[in-house]
């Protein structure tokens, strides 16, 4: 049904993220948390340590989606649900299930400061199914069951290339499960999960805004 890639990899991430490069990396990170601490914005500071230490573009990404200020880490913290047993679950599509492809494709990963787990893709509007996506449904499919979630709603951004496909592909998939299931197809995702209770995402902006 699909093409058989690595979802994010890029081949260089192998002297990028080596075990030298995480050091320094850290040690970058350390310098940027300070600063942002401070107030100043994330994107003039990562340029700022990036250049400092000679930064490539795809780590100084890495940085900025791992580091967050203290401030809003513990806002996230105090949202987290510890239990969504029996209740309904807003689930940012395309962030999870990208997220799970690049770990099936053994791609780079970053854990973060706030405990969410994040990939270095860039979607620019395009998105294709590959032979990773059904496990990651299936995977997705498994976890809610565990969580004895009542009910699971897919959000997916209807001006992303494939969305429609891989709706299709979730209902065909999870249709069978315990809870009750629905697909979403909107403009902007975001823009609703920032309003909704028990939201799963590792979006920085969606986790600061949304209820829970």
């Amino acid at each position: 049904m699909s093409d058989s890639i690595k979802r994010g990899y890029t081949p260089t991430d192998l002297k990028e993220f080596s075990s030298k490069s995480i050091e320094i990396l850290k040690i970058a990170s350390s310098d940027v948390l300070a600063i942002i601490d401070r107030g100043y914005s994330i994107k003039s500071v990562s340029t700022f340590v990036g250049n400092h230490y000679q930064l490539s573009e795809r780590q100084r990404m890495a940085i900025t989606r791992a580091v967050s200020p203290t401030k809003d880490v513990e806002l996230r913290l105090n949202k987290l649900v510890t239990s969504c047993k029996n209740q309904s679950v807003h689930i940012d599509g395309l962030n999870i299930i990208i997220t799970l492809e690049t770990m099936l494709s053994q791609t780079t990963l970053i854990k973060c400061m706030d405990g969410t787990i994040r990939d270095l893709c860039g979607l620019r509007g395009t998105y294709r199914l590959i032979d990773k996506t059904d496990m990651a449904i299936e995977l997705i499919g498994n976890e809610l069951q565990y969580l004895g979630v009542s009910k699971a709603i897919f959000y997916l951004d209807k001006p992303v290339s494939n969305t429609g496909r891989l709706a299709q592909r979730i209902h065909e998939l999870l249709q069978d499960s315990p809870f009750t299931l629905q697909t979403e197809l909107v403009p902007n995702a975001d823009a609703i999960l920032e309003t909704k209770d028990n939201v799963i995402t590792s979006d920085a902006i969606i986790l600061n805004r949304c209820n829970s």
